[in-house]
């Protein structure tokens, strides 16, 4: 398995973009997938934030992701920066994947002076907790019950 920044595979956007839409559009349904394709975009610039990473099989294979993002909750706009888009292929859960590439983001946020970041999830508060996040409130989201958290790094 290979991690790399989106920006450096650019033809994985799409099946991202997919994939993203697929398993999160009930949480923010204003988003059409054209306009979340574009923002999408935004991480092929090379900038600090946004950016997604990316894993790969030993042949090329997308197998997941995970970003830094300015904003992911509308509903908490003081809040910022944000881990998002922690997505695994169905067939690849469970492997450890997902944290692997939580961690990459992580080392990426640290590694340029980002010292706190935030995450919401409707369903892997454990997941996070064992990797250091602390609860910082459980609240509906778009209609959806999440849990949000923070990690002080």
């Amino acid at each position: 398995m290979m991690i790399s920044n989106l920006k450096d595979k650019p033809h994985h956007l799409m099946t991202l973009a997919q994939w993203h839409h697929a398993e999160w559009s009930y949480l923010n349904p204003q988003r059409s997938f054209d306009e979340r394709v574009q923002e999408m975009r935004e991480d092929l610039e090379g900038k600090l934030i946004p950016t997604t990473f990316i894993a790969e099989d030993e042949h090329g294979n997308l197998l997941g992701s995970a970003s830094l993002l300015a904003q992911d909750m509308s509903s908490h706009p003081e809040l910022t920066p944000w881990l998002a888009s922690v997505y695994v292929e169905v067939s690849q859960r469970g492997k450890g994947l997902g944290s692997t590439l939580v961690r990459r983001v992580m080392q990426h946020a640290k590694d340029n002076g980002i010292g706190r970041l935030y995450l919401y999830t409707p369903d892997q508060e454990q997941l996070y907790a064992r990797l250091g996040w602390q609860l910082l409130s459980r609240e509906p989201y778009n209609g959806t019950p999440v849990t949000i958290m923070s990690l002080d790094q």
